[in-house]
């Protein structure tokens, strides 16, 4: 019996085909809801036309036509290698996913790295507005260390001109004690006159009583001159201590300014040494404290380099993935090599041997 049901155009599925509805039309050649691998039956019968036309065993030859069962098992036969070339593409992919988990882990490490690198900046950059707030406040410490200065050179002026008033208090005192010694000596002069007088009445004296030895009647006035010189004489020393007194209190009172203006030129020269001690001391503290801004300027610098070098070499470092990525991507998307002619034809031997 001759089978008269239309079938499926292609040589694996040959399943047979619903014939044309009420209102007639065209048969369907090949099945509608048929699937191999998600290619329906006309896709997978072009597909083997294809092959066979590239293998030179075109359908429509007579002498190289071949049935459907003896392709199929050729083209089980290549079944193999065709597997074998998925499972390298698999292996491929894999690669290529392994390194793409790379490149982003290294990615997310240079990230990281550059967030250290931030933090680290934050750091500096804090260390940096402290390193400026201290040495804003030794410049305002300095400023005061000046305004100090400045009170103690004040007060140092001020001991100066009590200084000042106490050497001319010492020129008048020395002036007084000059007036003095001037008095004591017209004193000592009176009373070296005074001793003149003296030493004249008592030779006078003297006389007087050589005269009375000789005039008794004399005697009592030469007696009455004596005892007016002795008189004289006693005031005139008299008047000389006092002189003598009035010239050593003279001459303690000069000793006295002068032991005053002494004590003050210490105390000038005291306040002045310790105005010096303070401005080299506050002097040396605003060296250090520039040293000190110096030195943490310096520290940002460095550090800031530091930071740009890290992005720097993050950033060439996810270059370099993505290049590794870009290269492995473009040898995964490169197509197949084509078969050299002679593999072909030797290909076609083998096939042809086989039939």
């Amino acid at each position: 019996m001759i089978d008269e049901q239309v079938r499926c155009g292609y040589s694996r599925c040959r399943a047979e085909l619903p014939a044309p509805g009420p209102q007639g039309g065209r048969r369907r050649t090949f099945c509608r809801d048929t699937r191999w691998d998600g290619r329906s039956c006309a896709q997978m019968a072009r597909a083997e036309r294809d092959a066979l036309t590239s293998l030179g065993l075109d359908a429509g030859s007579g002498s190289f036509r071949i049935d459907a069962d003896r392709l199929r098992d050729h083209l089980d036969a290549l079944r193999g290698p065709v597997d074998e070339l998925r499972g390298m593409l698999d292996t491929v992919t894999a690669r290529l996913d392994e390194v793409q988990r790379d490149a982003v882990a290294a990615v997310d490490a240079a990230h990281q790295q550059v967030a250290e690198a931030d933090k680290a900046r934050l750091a500096a950059e804090q260390q940096r507005d402290d390193a400026v707030a201290r040495a804003r406040r030794g410049a305002e410490a300095a400023e005061k260390a000046t305004e100090e200065r400045a009170d103690a050179v004040a007060r140092a002026q001020a001991a100066a001109r009590q200084a000042l008033e106490a050497t001319e208090a010492l020129g008048a005192a020395r002036q007084a004690a000059e007036e003095a010694a001037t008095a004591r000596a017209a004193a000592e002069d009176r009373a070296t006159a005074a001793d003149a007088r003296t030493v004249a009445a008592q030779r006078e004296a003297y006389d007087a009583s050589l005269v009375a030895k000789q005039a008794t009647s004399e005697r009592d006035a030469a007696r009455s001159r004596a005892d007016d010189a002795l008189a004289a004489a006693a005031a005139a020393r008299d008047e000389a201590e006092t002189s003598r007194a009035a010239t050593a209190a003279a001459v303690v009172d000069a000793s006295g300014a002068r032991a005053a203006a002494e004590a003050a030129e210490r105390a000038r020269d005291d306040v002045r040494a310790r105005a010096e001690a303070d401005a080299r001391e506050w002097e040396r503290e605003r060296e250090r404290l520039r040293d000190e801004l110096r030195h943490a300027t310096e520290r940002a610098d460095r550090e800031a380099a530091q930071r740009e070098a890290a992005h720097k070499e993050a950033a060439q470092r996810e270059a370099a993935q993505r290049e590794v990525v870009r290269r492995e991507a473009g040898r995964a998307a490169e197509p197949p090599r084509q078969l050299h002619p002679d593999d072909l034809a030797a290909l076609v031997a083998a096939v042809r041997s086989t039939s």
